[in-house]
């Protein structure tokens, strides 16, 4: 969609707004007079304005600027009047309604958070960005959790992350660098060594600082494709070089039924591993095959009845809305299966569709986004009527109809790691290739460090 501006420069609100309500729209920002289907935002005298023109027809929307007392915050009104009016445009035009309104961004809890420090409540919250209700209610409910994780947290707490970028096979619906082990068998070893050296590294300077971890967390890709014996010298090299005295949970995701065999997790269990994930994303085995997966159904039964065998795990399960094949009636028994099993948390994600995987070649394998929503509102509703409560919350670009992914749990199961990390509630130091570590700069900013992406590049790295 072309855009056009005027009286600002607000270009990041405006692609944000764009994504959101046009998803399928790529900004252009074409020079000379307004033409064509567009969007024509203006900031001027204490307002923002759209001018929507979508196939010759014209729709307009006019927001008033909030009071702010200092010029960052007159940059935040305004860009908060600007999506507002590109909002109402768009509305008029006949875009449906999306269940968070016109709120952009991945982390609504930040946003949440500040309106509940200020005494706002959810309902405020839902009429300034006309978020329905029960998301509304779903932000707050998490971010109270957020408050509680934080509030819980001591000096030097930190996350801790360590990276396998291997799985069985691919799944459709991946981005991430991942490798099938099959083909990349001969890597694992070297990656292993490579690991080895930047663990070693990572501790030193985590002891040098005084930090601790909080919270382990072996993602991927699929940690459990690592042999026994492998699982063993990366756990032993973990408690060697950090000081784990002060670990509260420590998570493996064994996402990947077809991976997980009572020696390793013998091995996990020995290591003081408390949470695992078993993943069957669904429980269809038409949907399974349809997204790359090179197991069924009856795996993951088998392979949970494994984990509580050994007995001594939290267990998580992950389910994706809006797969190929997959359609509302089958998301909803699914869901009824899994809750069957009694996992101690849930987490129900909706697919997003990212640049690189195999489904961004293809949406038209998907369900549409009343499908979507129909599923993610099902599941709102049947895990609480389970008695589960939700905990951590966080939505994604690409996203499918615009929903978001939300963690759910039993008890006390809350999976503090994920907490910390997407609400960047300490530093998180993470290892391995793609690997992402967050610190505070001086100025309190969130600052990234990133591991090279790929695993040769990666190994090739930590050798030099």
């Amino acid at each position: 969609m072309d855009l056009y501006f005027s009286g600002h420069d607000y270009k990041y609100a405006a692609e944000q707004s764009l994504l959101m309500l046009f998803p399928s729209e790529r900004p252009a920002y074409p020079a000379g007079e307004p033409k064509g289907d567009r969007a024509e935002l203006t900031v001027a005298e204490g307002a923002a304005s759209c001018r929507l023109v979508r196939e010759g027809r014209s729709f307009e929307a006019c927001v008033p600027v909030r009071p702010y007392d200092s010029d960052r915050e007159r940059v935040r009104q305004e860009q908060h009047a600007l999506k507002m009016a590109f909002y109402r445009a768009a509305l008029a035009s006949g875009v449906k309604k999306p269940a968070w309104g016109a709120l952009t961004g991945v982390k609504p809890g930040k946003l949440m958070a500040r309106y509940l420090e200020e005494g706002r409540t959810a309902g405020d919250f839902a009429r300034d960005f006309d978020v329905a209700p029960d998301r509304a209610a779903l932000c707050e409910t998490t971010t109270r959790h957020t408050i509680a994780a934080k509030n819980s947290l001591r000096p030097g707490d930190i996350g801790l992350y360590v990276g396998i970028p291997f799985c069985p096979t691919r799944c459709a619906y991946c981005s991430f660098i991942s490798s099938a082990v099959a083909g990349n068998r001969k890597l694992v070893e070297p990656y292993l060594d490579a690991l080895m050296i930047e663990i070693e590294r990572t501790g030193q300077a985590a002891r040098d600082a005084g930090q601790r971890p909080a919270a382990l967390y072996l993602g991927g890709g699929t940690p459990t494709t690592l042999e026994p014996e492998q699982l063993e010298r990366l756990c032993s090299a973990l408690e060697t070089h950090f000081d784990l005295s002060a670990l509260r949970e420590y998570t493996v995701e064994a996402g990947r039924p077809d991976t997980i065999t009572a020696e390793k997790l013998a091995v996990l269990k020995a290591h003081g591993v408390t949470r695992v994930s078993v993943n069957p994303q669904t429980m269809s085995d038409e949907v399974l095959e349809a997204i790359g997966r090179k197991h069924t159904a009856q795996d993951v039964l088998d392979a949970l009845a494994l984990v509580r065998q050994a007995g001594g795990f939290q267990v998580n399960m992950d389910l994706i809305a809006g797969l190929p094949k997959d359609t509302p009636e089958g998301f909803e028994r699914t869901l009824e299966r899994v809750l069957s099993l009694e996992p101690e948390n849930v987490t129900v994600h909706t697919l997003a569709i990212k640049n690189g995987s195999f489904l961004a070649e293809r949406p038209e394998l998907l369900p549409d986004a009343e499908a979507v929503g129909r599923m993610t509102d099902f599941a709102l509703e049947r895990l609480k009527s389970a008695g589960y409560v939700p905990y951590y919350l966080y939505r994604q670009k690409y996203m499918s109809g615009g929903f978001e992914n939300v963690g759910w749990r039993r008890g006390g199961t809350v999976n503090l790691y994920n907490i910390m990390m997407m609400e960047e509630l300490c530093p998180i130091l993470a290892m391995g290739a793609g690997a992402s570590t967050k610190l505070e700069g001086p100025d309190g900013a969130v600052c990234r460090r990133m591991n090279p992406k790929y695993p040769k590049e990666y190994i090739e790295r930590m050798n030099t």
